[in-house]
C-alpha cells in the first residue's frame, strides 16, 4: 500500500518544518513580524527584544523608591521604628543643638547635692561639687555619639571589607586575611585596649571609639566571609564573572547588596557595644578621664557613696538613665531595620501600594532570596 505523506495541509510543509523538498522552512517575509512575549521584534538572538529603555530619571527614581520610600512607607507602619528613631533623634538634638541651649557647668556652680526639681536652675540637680548634672549630661552626649559613631563605621567597614575579599577571592588571599582575622578574634579585646589606650593616649573621641572597636570587627569579617563563599556560587555570580565584570563592581552590586540587611544590623549593634564599652572603660579609669562623659559621672557619683545615699542617688541615676535610653533607641532601630531589608515584608509592601493587598501572613515564602 502507498504510504501516504505527513504534510500540512495549509502551507503545503511536513509536520517536522520542511517543505515535500527537504528544504528548511521559509522565513516570514519580514522579521518585524517575529515578536517576543514582551511587545519587542528580535533581529538575533543577541539582541535586546524590549523596545523600552530606561531612561536616567527612570533609574533615579527605582533608586529613590528602593532606599528611600519602601523603606520609610514600611518604617512608619512600625511602632519600633517610630519609637527607636524618635529617641535616637532627640540624641542627635541634644548634642548638637542642646550645648548651644545650655551653658556648661563647673564646680560651685550651685549648693551641693540639690535635688531634681527642687531648683528650676538646676532642673536635675547637682553633684556633690555644685556642678549641674543636666549641663553635664548633655556635654556627655557629644563625646559619646561620636565614639559611637566612629567605633561602629571602623567595625563595619573594616569586618565588611576582609569579609567580602576573602570570601570572594579564595586561595592565598584567603589564607592571609583568615590569618589575620583569626588572630584578632583570638586577642582578649580588654588586655589589648588597654595596651593600646597606654601606648596612645587618645583624646578626641572618636580615637577612642576606634580603639574600642580595635578587635570588634573580626567576628563580624568571619560571618560575612561565611556568606560570600555561599553567594559566590550563585548563578546571578557566575553570568557577572562570565561577563568580565570588575571584581570590585561585582562585589558591591551584585554580592553586597544581598549582605546590607547583615550589616545594617550589626551596625546598630556594634554601636551600642561602643557605648557600653566606653562608659565601662571610663568608669573603670581605664581610658583617659574626661570632664563631659558618663563613664567619669557614674564613677564619681560611685566613689561619693550615691549608691546609699539618697540625697545624691539623682546623680547617679541621670547617667544611667541617659545609657539606658540612647541603648533602647538602638535596639528598637535594629529591629524595625531588620523587618525593613526583609524581601517578605518588602514585596507586602510593593502588592499593597499595587492594590493588590498584603499577602498574608500565614501564605508560605516563595520569594527567592538567600537568607542571611
Amino acid at each position: 500500500m502507498k504510504r501516504s505523506e505527513d504534510t500540512n495541509q495549509f502551507d503545503g510543509r511536513t509536520s517536522d518544518g520542511l517543505d515535500s523538498g527537504g528544504d528548511l522552512e521559509t522565513k516570514p517575509d519580514s522579521v518585524e513580524d517575529i515578536l517576543r512575549s514582551d511587545g519587542g521584534t528580535v533581529d538575533s538572538p543577541f539582541e535586546r527584544t524590549a523596545t523600552v529603555e530606561e531612561t536616567r530619571r527612570d533609574r533615579i527614581d527605582r533608586k529613590l523608591k528602593d532606599y528611600l520610600w519602601t523603606p520609610w512607607s514600611i518604617m512608619r507602619n512600625d511602632w519600633r521604628a517610630i519609637v527607636g528613631v524618635s529617641i535616637l533623634v532627640v540624641y542627635l538634638l541634644i548634642g548638637t543643638v542642646g550645648v548651644y541651649l545650655i551653658d556648661p557647668t563647673h564646680p560651685t556652680h550651685g549648693e551641693s547635692l540639690v535635688g531634681p526639681f527642687e531648683d528650676w536652675s538646676h532642673p536635675l540637680g547637682t553633684d556633690q561639687s555644685g556642678q549641674d548634672i543636666l549641663s553635664m549630661t548633655v556635654y556627655s552626649t557629644v563625646p559619646i555619639l561620636q565614639m559611637m559613631g566612629a567605633g561602629a563605621l571602623f567595625t563595619i567597614v573594616l569586618g565588611t571589607g576582609f569579609g567580602l575579599v576573602s570570601g570572594y577571592k579564595g586561595g592565598m588571599v584567603d589564607t592571609v586575611l583568615s590569618s589575620i582575622t583569626d588572630v584578632f578574634i583570638n586577642i582578649p579585646g580588654l588586655p589589648l585596649v588597654i595596651v593600646l589606650s597606654v601606648l596612645l593616649e587618645p583624646e578626641h573621641p572618636a580615637l577612642v571609639g576606634v580603639l574600642l572597636a580595635a578587635a570588634a570587627w573580626a567576628g563580624l569579617a568571619r560571618a560575612i566571609r561565611s556568606q560570600v563563599l555561599t553567594l559566590r556560587g550563585e548563578a546571578f555570580v557566575e553570568a557577572s564573572r562570565a561577563m568580565d565584570v570588575p571584581t570590585i563592581s561585582l562585589l558591591r552590586k551584585e554580592i553586597l547588596p544581598h549582605l546590607m540587611p547583615y550589616i545594617v544590623v550589626n551596625l546598630v549593634n556594634a554601636a551600642r557595644r561602643i557605648i557600653f564599652a566606653a562608659v565601662a572603660l571610663y568608669f573603670l579609669g581605664i581610658l583617659p578621664y574626661s570632664d563631659a562623659n558618663w563613664g567619669v559621672m557614674l564613677e564619681s557619683a560611685y566613689r561619693a557613696g550615691a549608691v546609699y545615699r539618697p540625697d545624691a542617688i539623682h546623680w547617679l541615676l541621670v547617667p544611667m538613665i541617659a545609657i539606658s535610653g540612647i541603648s533602647i533607641g538602638l535596639v528598637l532601630l535594629g529591629q524595625s531595620l531588620d523587618r525593613v531589608f526583609n524581601p517578605r515584608a518588602r514585596a507586602r509592601h510593593e502588592r499593597s501600594d499595587d492594590g493588590k493587598g498584603s499577602e498574608p501572613e500565614s501564605e508560605p515564602n516563595t520569594t527567592n532570596v538567600t537568607q542571611m
